[in-house]
C-alpha cells in the first residue's frame, strides 16, 4: 500500500495556502478530494469533500480545522509564524512543482511578508534583485537560479509539526 504522507502534506499546504488566501475555498475542496483518493479518510474530510463550489466559501471554515485535526495534521493559523512559514514553504513547493515561475514566487513572498520573515528574507531580497535587473551585473536566469536555489532550501526545511507547537508544557 502507498504512503498517504505525500497527500496528506499537500492537503496541509494547501490549507495553509487558503488560510494566507493564496487559493480559494473551493482548492481546498478539491485537496481534500485528492485526498480521500489518496487513501487518507476521515469524517470531516469526507464530509469536506462533499462541499459543493457554491457551499465551499461557507463551509471550509468551519469544516478545514476539524478535517486536519483528525487526520493528525496542524491547523496554521494566518497570523502566527508557524503559519506563515507554512505558507511561504507550500509556495516554494508550488514553484518547484511548475505551478509559478521563480518570479512569482519572490514576488508572493516579498508582497506577502515583505522583509520581516526570516526564514524567507533572502527571497525578499531576490525579488528586489529582478526589480533592478536593467542597472545590474545579473542576468534574469541567474537571479531565477538563486530563486530555485532557496526554493529548495525551503523544501527541505522542517515541515509544520503534527503537533500543536503553542499548547502549554
Amino acid at each position: 500500500m502507498p504512503s498517504t504522507e505525500p497527500a496528506a502534506r499537500e492537503f496541509q499546504d494547501r490549507a495553509v495556502l487558503w488560510s494566507m488566501g493564496e487559493i480559494r475555498a473551493t482548492d481546498v475542496v478539491s485537496a481534500a478530494c485528492d485526498a480521500l483518493v489518496a487513501g487518507l479518510d476521515s469524517p470531516a474530510l469526507r464530509i469536506l469533500a462533499a462541499c459543493t463550489r457554491a457551499e465551499a466559501n461557507y463551509d471550509v471554515p468551519d469544516l478545514l480545522p476539524p478535517a486536519l485535526d483528525e487526520l493528525g495534521l496542524t491547523f496554521c493559523s494566518a497570523g502566527s509564524v508557524v503559519g506563515q512559514e507554512a505558507a511561504a514553504r507550500a509556495l516554494a513547493a508550488r514553484m518547484l512543482a511548475g505551478e509559478l515561475t521563480p518570479r512569482e514566487l519572490a514576488f508572493r513572498i516579498h508582497q506577502r511578508f515583505g522583509h520581516d520573515l526570516p526564514l524567507v528574507e533572502r527571497l525578499a531580497e531576490l525579488d528586489d534583485d529582478y526589480d533592478i535587473l536593467e542597472y545590474g551585473y545579473r542576468t534574469p536566469a541567474q537571479v531565477d537560479a538563486d530563486v530555485t536555489a532557496e526554493a529548495l532550501r525551503l523544501a527541505r526545511h522542517p515541515r509544520v509539526p503534527t503537533e500543536p507547537t503553542d499548547a502549554p508544557p
